[in-house]
């Protein structure tokens, strides 16, 4: 049964106007009140589910009294979500030119030969650089993708200081979300490098001190259908009063349930305004890092305590997907081929449950290794009236190794079919310390304890490795599914723990992180 929707009101900041959008319903996305209500229809709907990229736009926010730029997925999000947010669609960041002296298309020389494309002054009009760049670089062939490449430039141009030091590594993880079936990656990711060195005509530019005066101005939603508690407190009581609502968390996966499924939902919740779950803290032993924490940024800070993550955090979707998501949404969302949850279950992570206790009057919390959240295929223990609200991650000890691996179809912006965390301490030549977190093996992500158990006590070598590897292929028993067969899965668990114990024997060429074109000209 479809349930009964409420609509309530929606305002956010376009253009530096405010938007006043009566009667959404809160489970309608960003994407369709655009196109829809908006007739925005240079944001284009592609996949749907937050892959192709053609429907990004890019979002503002004020953090710390400056704007905050992120380029984020519309079909996906929900509209409500971007209550009180600046909001720049393709069709917000050009300036028309209506002077009839700018005459007719004159053309030039492209910078890599040929004829190039009149400019933007040269068709009497003034675009972007972000857009000029792609005209310049030719960047675009059939045109759907090209929107949402250039929001996602354009958040890269405003977060860089008018798009400059952009190199070629920044802007291949940049654009990682956003996918091209005809052009080809070399031009657009030229226009990423050149659109620093255009001119920023009149008209394009932000205003960032008026858009954050008139942010402050927007007023506040109602609480109706769409909850969007801004304390911690008001959370924990929104959730006890409304035990059925839809708990959302940046909307990465609850988006596909409407998309999809053609999921409805009478009442949602949102934890991302919570201000106190916004935050990393720091302790002497371990980070804490709250549920309505980014992706972006939660990886950001693991990324700070152990800095070879960091490809492993770029692989994580595309940027688009990071800038929305949440690591608490990602954990509670439990699905056995979550990236995070096998690298956290490693490294020790314990999760923080809370709920408001009317009778006290106050909030009550329980914790947990990450592990033993899970109790089936995305079931866990969480009673009706509770939250993840906290992440622990225990800060690196001396002598750790920590290594993750991602097994997929596609290196960028994929979902794995195996993943293996791995985080060891070796002292003396013995296995001191070991935990192991496996994700695409089993109906939840799992802690690999028999595999530990070989490991522990023994001596570093081939022959405990052959032992733990036999161990880690008996302790699971994967399916086959769209990604990988079981037999794959089966094999390439082992492997993985092979491929560790290689690493850790000095052995780099294995791996396609560290491996150069020199490497491979060796090989030739």
């Amino acid at each position: 049964m479809t349930p009964q929707k409420s609509a309530q009101t929606l305002s956010f900041l376009r253009r530096g106007q405010p938007v006043t959008l009566d009667n959404v319903a809160p489970d309608r996305t960003l994407l369709e009140v655009l196109r829809e209500d908006l007739h925005c229809t240079g944001t284009k709907e592609g996949c749907g589910e937050g892959d192709c990229g053609a429907c990004t736009v890019v979002l503002g926010e004020v953090v710390g009294g400056r704007l905050e730029y992120k380029a984020i997925n519309s079909c996906i999000r929900l509209a409500h979500s971007v209550q009180g947010l600046a909001v720049w669609t393709v069709e917000d960041i050009s300036a028309r030119s209506d002077d009839p002296a700018a005459g007719p298309p004159q053309g030039g020389v492209s910078p890599h030969g040929g004829q190039r494309p009149a400019s933007a002054a040269e068709r009497g009009g003034h675009l972007h650089p972000a857009q000029e760049a792609m005209v310049q670089c030719h960047g675009s062939q059939c045109g759907f993708c090209t929107p949402g490449f250039v929001m996602s430039l354009f958040g890269m141009y405003q977060n860089s200081g008018g798009g400059k030091g952009i190199d070629r590594t920044q802007a291949q993880v940049e654009l990682s979300g956003n996918l091209c079936r005809c052009t080809g990656y070399r031009p657009i990711l030229d226009a990423a490098q050149q659109m620093g060195a255009l001119h920023l005509p009149a008209g394009c530019g932000v205003n960032e001190a008026a858009t954050v005066a008139a942010l402050k101005n927007l007023a506040p939603a109602p609480a109706e259908s769409y909850l969007r508690p801004t304390t911690l407190p008001a959370l924990l009581q929104a959730r006890a009063a409304h035990p059925k609502a839809q708990v959302v968390a940046g909307c990465t996966d609850v988006g596909l349930w409407v998309t999809k499924m053609h999921k409805r939902f009478a009442q949602v919740l949102d934890v991302t305004a919570t201000q106190e779950l916004r935050r990393v803290e720091t302790y002497a032993h371990h980070i804490a890092i709250g549920a309505a924490v980014t992706l972006t940024d939660a990886y950001a800070a693991l990324v700070s305590e152990r800095p070879q993550l960091k490809i492993f955090a770029q692989r994580f979707a595309g940027l688009p997907v990071r800038n929305s998501g949440t690591l608490g949404g990602n954990v509670a969302n439990g699905s056995p081929i979550g990236d995070s949850m096998p690298l956290l279950i490693a490294l020790g992570a314990n999760v923080v449950l809370m709920r408001w206790d009317a009778k006290r009057g106050a909030i009550a919390h329980r914790e947990m290794p990450l592990e033993h959240l899970y109790t089936g295929y995305r079931q866990n223990v969480m009673k009706p009236d509770e939250l993840l609200c906290w992440i622990k991650v225990p800060r690196p000890v001396k002598g750790e190794t920590a290594k993750v691996y991602k097994i997929s179809k596609r290196f960028d912006d994929d979902i794995s079919a195996v993943c293996l965390a791995i985080r060891m301490t070796v002292e003396d030549g013995t296995v001191k310390a070991v935990s192991i977190g496996a994700g695409g093996v089993a109906a939840t992500p799992v802690r690999a304890r028999q595999t530990e158990a070989a490991l522990l006590g023994q001596p570093w070598n081939a022959d405990t490795v052959m032992a733990a590897t036999a161990a880690l292929r008996a302790e699971f028993q994967p399916i086959s599914d769209m990604r990988a067969s079981a037999a794959y899965r089966h094999t390439v668990l082992g492997n993985l723990l092979q491929r560790f114990w290689l690493e850790s024997q000095g052995l780099q060429r294995i791996n396609l992180e560290s491996l150069t074109a020199s490497d491979l000209e060796a090989v030739a």
